[in-house]
């Protein structure tokens, strides 16, 4: 695995310098983080309004940048009067069809609705498109990305700034969770949005080095992805990894569920990976902060972990709200 033996820093200074380096790197590889002014949230409408049992959900656009809109839903308890609500980016799966109404229960796949279901708990849930899936399909190279993954963490960014504007939801610490898609995606936003103060990866990740299928244009390297993760000749090459950018998380709370029967990410991989990040962790005397669950079901997200996940999020945002 990729850096897998680095040493262990022996001090948070050195570790400091250590994590630019990582977010150098994988900047490299994803394209710079944008610089664009985020003094004001962005600019957004409502284009339609559903009450559901618990909760509203609303189906929104949101300018991310400049001439492209996000589609989005918020979901609202009815209850969203006070400015304490806690608000939870909710990142979709892979799906090609439906995209973001997977997470809010609108694709027929009932274990993928995690942010109708937060929203039920107490939450305030904003589920933005992932580029270049179903109908979100922006211009990435029009508009300057070199990856749809960075166009999908600056989406993110903008959609919690969006969120912290809202009257009823408190500043300062959000959660953010995904499954597979989601579940990398989830870990990249918080790697470049500290405000993310509690993360959950579900089925998303192993080590790049694992990955099966390194065909050119395939794989990580899609435009969707990191296409310049090809340039790098063999996965050895690529200058950071998943255990670079977990520990970059610390002392975040983090939760990775990597389940057994996953035939997509590899489960000890994925022990490997936050076996290593944990080091960071406890160097930041917060080891405890990073878990790791290895379900007996394959690669998907049901009822029972989706309940364990979501008591964590709830668990590690109460403390840092006190």
């Amino acid at each position: 695995m990729n850096h897998i033996t680095d040493p262990v820093p022996a001090s948070l200074e050195h570790w400091s310098s250590l994590r630019d380096r990582i977010l150098e790197s994988a900047q490299q590889v994803m394209g710079s983080f944008p610089v664009s002014d985020r003094s004001s949230p962005p600019t957004w409408s409502v284009v339609e309004e559903t009450e559901c049992e618990s909760h509203v959900r609303q189906s929104i656009t949101y300018e991310a940048d400049e001439d492209c809109e996000t589609t989005a839903f918020i979901c609202r308890p009815h209850s969203s009067t006070s400015a304490s609500m806690r608000g939870i980016l909710c990142l979709h799966p892979t799906n090609h069809e439906h995209g973001y109404r997977d997470v809010v229960g609108l694709s027929g796949r009932p274990d993928r609705n995690y942010a109708s279901e937060l929203a039920d708990l107490g939450f305030v849930t904003i589920s933005p498109s992932y580029p270049q899936m179903a109908a979100y399909q922006p211009d990435l190279r029009g508009l300057g990305y070199h990856s749809g993954t960075m166009k999908a963490i600056w989406d993110n960014v903008r959609a919690l700034d969006l969120l912290e504007s809202l009257p009823f939801v408190g500043d300062g610490a959000f959660g953010a969770i995904g499954h597979s898609l989601g579940g990398h995606n989830s870990v990249y936003t918080a790697v470049f949005d500290p405000r993310i103060q509690a993360i959950v990866s579900n089925c998303g990740l192993d080590s790049f080095v694992d990955y099966p299928n390194w065909t050119a244009g395939e794989g990580w390297s899609q435009e969707r992805y990191m296409p310049r993760i090809g340039d790098y000749g063999s996965p050895e090459a690529i200058p950071f990894d998943f255990h670079d950018l977990i520990a970059s998380l610390a002392p975040r709370a983090c939760l990775v569920s990597a389940p057994i029967d996953d035939t997509n990410f590899k489960w000890k991989i994925a022990a490997e990976v936050v076996r290593a990040a944990r080091n960071i962790y406890s160097l930041h005397g917060a080891a405890d902060r990073l878990q790791i669950i290895h379900p007996a079901c394959p690669h998907d997200f049901p009822p029972d972990v989706r309940r364990l996940c979501y008591e964590f999020i709830g668990t590690s945002l109460e403390s840092v709200a006190t």
